[in-house]
């Protein structure tokens, strides 16, 4: 059983940076591709950037492109987003989530199947 636990995130002004991180647990992490998503208040939940098994291949929504950088390190089942120059439209619960099948690409919601509790990021302008 994998579990997954996010950490980093709290209140920022307009502008700031935050770095989330999520802790894997389990044998399978180098394995398969690592997501981020996330859901604002209301809404329903949307994906902003994934990462390959091996790191190579990245994708992000529009939105957040050049200002999140997702990131892993295979060694210590973790993965990263560093969010730089954010907004309150960032304002959301961010979670984690792990691939449990090999896709051909890892933006593809349908892949993930284990997700951390999430951890609330708050932009205030």
């Amino acid at each position: 059983q994998v579990q997954l636990e996010e950490s980093g995130g709290g209140l920022v002004q307009a502008g700031g940076s935050l770095r989330l991180s999520c802790a894997a647990s389990g044998a399978t992490f180098s394995t398969y591709a690592m997501g981020w998503f996330r859901q604002a208040q209301g809404k329903g939940r949307e994906f902003v950037a994934c990462i390959s098994r091996n790191g190579g291949n990245t994708y992000y929504t529009g939105s957040v492109k050049g200002r999140f950088t997702v990131s892993r390190d295979n060694a210590k089942n973790t993965v990263y987003l560093q969010m730089n120059s954010l907004k309150p439209e960032d304002t959301a619960v961010y979670f984690c989530a792990q691939a449990t099948y090999i896709a051909d690409n890892c933006y593809a919601s349908a892949q993930y199947a284990y997700w951390g509790q999430g951890t609330q990021v708050t932009v205030s302008s």
